[in-house]
């Protein structure tokens, strides 16, 4: 599934450009997730030390996927990029239990900016190959979710490295993309 794809489902106005910001912590799968967006090789990931962009221009549709890197001492610095976002697509690493607090905390902080409080939010629960991978239900009630008032949101369950849950995600993203 590549982007184009997604982009002729994007928008009945199809001069806009879309803005979707990609965070989460360190080692989440955020990059994965991008790459697998654009139909590029996922062999050779490495952390993100600063942001990738991807930007796809076809039909007259333009979509920039912001994946800004997680490592702490980046998180600082995302809120440089909350400005005109659309969709927040926030990735968890449903493997990483002791830092599902650190995950929600962050994430937390984010929906308090105002320049996000009216953008509609995707949290991918990444990693469900693995076996220990705590499933969507379970991430969103330990992160609390459910108490998100007032905002659009949505959490998909999904593997990064074969694009399981992908599709599924981008369609709801395509569905509720902000206004």
């Amino acid at each position: 599934m590549g982007l184009l794809s997604l982009l002729r489902k994007l928008r009945p106005n199809p001069e806009k450009e879309a803005r979707i910001l990609l965070l989460g912590l360190d080692n989440a799968g955020k990059t994965t997730i991008l790459k697998q967006l654009a139909s590029e090789d996922i062999t050779t990931v490495t952390p993100t030390a600063g942001f990738n962009i991807k930007s796809v221009a076809a039909d007259g549709f333009k979509l920039n996927v912001w994946d800004i890197g997680g490592q702490w001492k980046i998180r600082p610095y995302w809120k440089n990029y909350f400005a005109n976002t659309d969709v927040l697509i926030y990735v968890i690493d449903c493997t990483d239990r002791a830092r599902l607090p650190e995950a929600g905390s962050e994430l937390f902080e984010l929906l308090m900016d105002n320049r996000l409080k009216q953008v509609p939010l995707l949290v991918f629960a990444n990693k469900q190959d693995m076996p220990d991978a705590m499933t969507a239900s379970e991430v969103a009630e330990k992160m609390s979710l459910v108490q998100l008032q007032g905002r659009t949101w949505e959490i998909k369950a999904c593997t990064a490295v074969n694009a399981t849950g992908l599709k599924e995600g981008m369609d709801w993203v395509c569905r509720n993309m902000k206004k």
